[in-house]
């Protein structure tokens, strides 16, 4: 299929939907329809994003209310919902109802938690709150591409940033049998990952050269990773994690430990490693460790290994926006839609950024 499809991103204003608007712009079958902002409807996208005002010089967001005459106007519609958690739900299922009243097809992949859990009460335990639309939880399937066969749904939750990256490196380590069922995952986030609203822990002159751990032991993605390590391979690790603040913008680094079912080298936890991901063509393993710039500005994700004999240690490196948000909800779309998973995601990482 090389149809262009309309598409709209709702919540447009925040750091990951800028990253969407920007791979929409370079996506060879989608066509901006419309950037949904309540408080910045009418503005200049470029007055938002400037890096982005060259490829939108005309084009401003779009309230709410425009979306019912765009979708009558047309046979079907991509959605991205990059709106916050929470929020996200009901804006979902409104789009959706409209949707429905004007026979449009659609298909949404959100970035937010709202479709993260396929139930209501799982996720009210995380987040603290009601789900918004707990009726529309069973068209939606989450986990990663790179873990999920064809197309389970025809709407997509995609898991976290964290969760991503923990994720690539636990998933084939349990599914191959090569671990126990301990998982001890250190990972460190860069400042784009507390979103565009300005926070004591992201103002610049705390976030600049410190470091520390932040919710140890205690993060909400934690039982999101369980659920689908579950999904992907049958059994349901312990996972102790720590998430780490670091004096940069962008990228996780995660490192995982485990003991090791049977000794083997770090040679054969890499050719492991290789073999699950021979077809997954944005993941990548190095010898030594993973780096940072060699992938952030990209789609692509590096693992290393290391082990000494009774324990592995795998690091995964991504870049937060993009495959950890728009990249990998990119890729989603394109399997749902039938185009070939890679389309417009093909460029490698800025190296200097």
């Amino acid at each position: 299929m090389t149809e262009t499809w309309p598409v709209a991103v709702l919540g447009a204003t925040g750091y990951v939907a800028g990253e969407l608007l920007r791979l929409v712009a370079a996506h060879p079958h989608l066509d901006l329809a419309a950037a949904v902002s309540e408080s910045q409807a009418g503005k200049p996208i470029g007055e938002t994003f400037g890096h982005l005002a060259p490829v939108y010089r005309d084009t401003r967001f779009s309230a709410a209310d425009a979306l019912p005459d765009l979708l009558a106007v047309v046979p079907r519609m991509a959605v991205f919902c990059a709106a916050p958690h929470g929020a996200a739900a009901a804006m979902v299922d409104t789009v959706l109802n409209q949707a429905a009243a004007t026979g449009t097809e659609i298909r949404l992949v959100d970035v937010s938690a709202d479709y993260r859990f396929a139930g209501a009460q799982d996720y009210a335990s995380v987040y603290g709150h009601a789900h918004g639309a707990p009726h529309r939880l069973g068209e939606f399937a989450s986990g990663l591409p790179e873990h999920v066969v064809g197309t389970p749904a025809r709407h997509i939750g995609h898991p976290g940033c964290f969760a991503t990256a923990m994720l690539l490196a636990a998933v084939p380590l349990v599914k191959l049998g090569l671990i126990e069922d301990d998982l001890f995952v250190a990972a460190v986030t860069g400042s784009t990952g507390s979103g565009r609203t300005p926070l004591a822990t992201t103002h610049h002159p705390v976030r600049h050269s410190n470091f520390y751990a932040y919710n140890p032991l205690g993060h909400r993605h934690a039982p999101e990773v369980m659920n689908l390590i579950e999904q992907a391979t049958g059994r349901r690790p312990r996972l102790h994690f720590v998430p780490h603040s670091g004096p940069f913008s962008r990228g996780i680094q995660a490192t995982l430990q485990a003991r090791l079912t049977s000794p083997v080298d770090a040679a054969d936890v890499r050719a492991s490693l290789a073999e699950f991901y021979a077809d997954a063509p944005f993941v990548s393993i190095v010898g030594g460790t993973p780096r940072l710039k060699d992938v952030v500005g990209s789609n692509h994700a590096q693992l290393g290994a290391a082990c000494d004999g009774e324990s592995v240690a795998v690091f995964c490196v991504i870049d937060n926006l993009l495959k950890g948000a728009a990249g990998g909800a990119m890729q989603w779309l394109n399997r749902l839609v039938g185009w070939p998973e890679h389309t417009g995601l093909g460029a490698p990482g800025t190296g200097w950024i």
